[in-house]
C-alpha cells in the first residue's frame, strides 16, 4: 500500500473513531420495503416502519408501481443524457404541468433530487452581493445552495419572524438582491413555517421568499402544501419541494412564475447539468400527484394518524404527520429505538448534527398506508417503554 493510501486511511479511521467515541457514526442496514410500511431486514426480522417518508404508502402503491412499468416499457429505463441534451422525455412537461396546476402556479421545473433543486435554485438568483436570511433549522441541501451563491447569510431564530424582520431592516439596503429562505414544514418537529408573516415581509423589503415543501406537498393544504395550508399562496413566488416523500417517486422541483422557470431552466447548474430522471421514475411521480389531487382523503389520514398518536402518549398536537420526542443524549435515543425495534417497529433515532447538540430523538412518522390496529400497537408499546408523557 502506497504512503498516500495509508495516510488516507489514517484520516479516515481517525475520523470514524472519533465519531464513534460520540455514538454518532452512521451506517447502512438492507432491508426490503412493502406496501403498508411492512419492512424486512437482512436477518428477517419484520418491522412496521414508523420513520419513513414516505407518507402516503404511494412509492409501493400498485397503481404507481404499474405507471413506472408502463413507463419504463414505452421510454426505457434511462432518459440517456442531460434534459437539454436528448434526456427530456415526454412525460417531463405533463409532471411539469401537473407540479404547477397542484401548487398554483404558471410553470414548473423538475430537478433530478430535492437536494439538486436547493443548489441550482438558490444561486441562480442570488450572487455575493446580495443578501439571503434563512431560519436556523433549513435543512442541510440549503446551506449547500446558500454557500455556493457566496451572499451574505444571516440566520433568524426558528419560526420568529419578528427576528426575521429585524434583520432584514438592518441590512436590506445594503444588498440589491435578498431571498428569505424557510422550510414549509421542519422535517425534525413537523412545525410549519409562518409564510404569512415572512410573505408580508419579503413584500415590504422586496426580498423573494423560497419554502422548501419536501415534508409538505401531499400532506397539508389538502395535498398543496404549505403555502396553501397558511393561505400564503400569493406571498410564496419560489415554492420548491420533492418528488420522493409523499409522492414515493424521486426528484425536486421548483414551481414559480414562468419567467422564473425559464431562467432556472437556463442557468441554473445542476438543471442543466444533470442527467434526465429515468423515465420510469417521471411516470411514477405523476401517477401518484394524480392520486393526491383527487384523493382529500388520503392526504388527510397521516396527520390524523399523527394526531391520535400524540393525542393517547399526551404530547403536543401535531399539524403535521411528524411526532418529534426528543430524549437528550445519543445513547437513549438509540437505546429507544433498539427498544422499539424489539417490540416490531423502526423508529430511527437522529442524533447531531442532523439535531443540536442534546436534542437526539425519535421522529414518529405516520402514513396514511399504516393500519389502524399498528397505531394502537405502536401507542401500546410506547407506554411500556416509558416514551411521551402517559407510562
Amino acid at each position: 500500500m502506497s504512503n498516500f493510501e495509508n495516510s488516507l486511511n489514517a484520516f479516515a479511521e481517525q475520523k470514524l473513531a472519533s465519531l464513534e467515541a460520540k455514538n454518532q457514526r452512521r451506517s447502512l442496514f438492507a432491508m426490503e420495503r412493502r406496501y403498508g410500511m411492512d419492512i424486512e431486514t437482512a436477518d428477517g426480522s419484520h418491522l412496521i416502519s414508523f420513520t419513513d417518508n414516505d407518507y402516503l404508502g404511494l412509492s409501493t402503491h400498485p397503481d404507481v408501481v404499474n405507471a413506472a412499468i408502463e413507463a419504463t416499457r414505452k421510454y426505457g429505463a434511462g432518459s440517456g443524457a442531460s434534459r437539454l441534451v436528448t434526456g427530456n422525455h415526454p412525460l417531463y412537461d405533463a409532471l411539469e404541468e401537473k407540479i404547477a396546476q397542484i401548487k398554483g402556479t404558471e410553470s414548473a421545473a423538475v430537478f433530478g433530487s430535492g437536494y439538486l433543486a436547493n443548489v441550482g435554485i438558490i444561486p441562480t438568483f442570488i450572487g455575493k452581493k446580495d443578501l439571503i436570511i434563512a431560519d436556523e433549522l433549513v435543512h442541510t441541501c440549503i446551506h449547500a445552495g446558500m454557500a455556493l451563491s457566496n451572499a451574505k447569510t444571516l440566520y433568524f431564530r426558528h419560526n420568529d419572524a419578528d427576528h426575521a424582520a429585524e434583520l432584514m431592516a438592518e441590512h436590506r439596503h445594503n444588498h440589491p438582491h435578498a431571498m428569505i429562505i424557510v422550510d414549509g414544514v421542519y422535517s425534525m418537529d413537523g412545525d410549519i413555517a409562518p409564510l404569512i408573516a415572512l410573505g408580508e415581509l419579503a413584500q415590504k423589503y422586496d426580498a423573494w421568499l423560497m419554502n422548501d415543501d419536501a415534508h409538505a406537498l401531499g400532506t397539508i393544504g389538502s395535498g398543496r402544501g404549505s403555502a396553501h395550508a397558511c393561505g400564503a399562496e400569493h406571498l410564496v413566488p419560489l415554492q420548491m419541494g420533492t418528488l420522493s416523500k409523499a409522492v414515493g417517486a424521486y426528484g425536486g422541483y421548483l414551481a414559480a412564475s414562468k419567467p422564473v422557470i425559464d431562467f432556472i431552466k437556463t442557468r441554473a447548474r445542476s438543471f442543466i447539468y444533470t442527467t434526465g430522471l429515468p423515465p420510469g421514475t417521471i411516470g411514477a411521480a405523476l401517477k401518484a400527484l394524480e392520486m393526491i389531487e383527487s384523493n382529500p382523503t388520503l392526504t388527510a389520514r397521516p396527520t390524523q394518524l399523527a394526531q391520535h398518536f400524540a393525542k393517547s402518549l399526551q404530547l403536543p398536537t401535531p399539524e403535521t404527520p411528524i411526532v418529534p420526542l426528543v430524549i437528550g443524549a445519543e445513547t437513549d435515543a438509540l437505546a429507544a429505538s433498539a427498544k422499539l425495534a424489539e417490540k416490531g417497529f423502526k423508529v430511527t433515532a437522529f442524533r447531531p448534527p442532523t439535531v443540536p447538540e442534546g436534542t437526539s430523538r425519535l421522529r414518529f412518522t405516520f402514513s396514511a398506508s399504516h393500519r389502524d390496529s399498528d397505531i394502537e400497537r405502536l401507542i401500546t408499546a410506547c407506554r411500556k417503554l416509558s416514551l411521551g408523557g402517559a407510562a
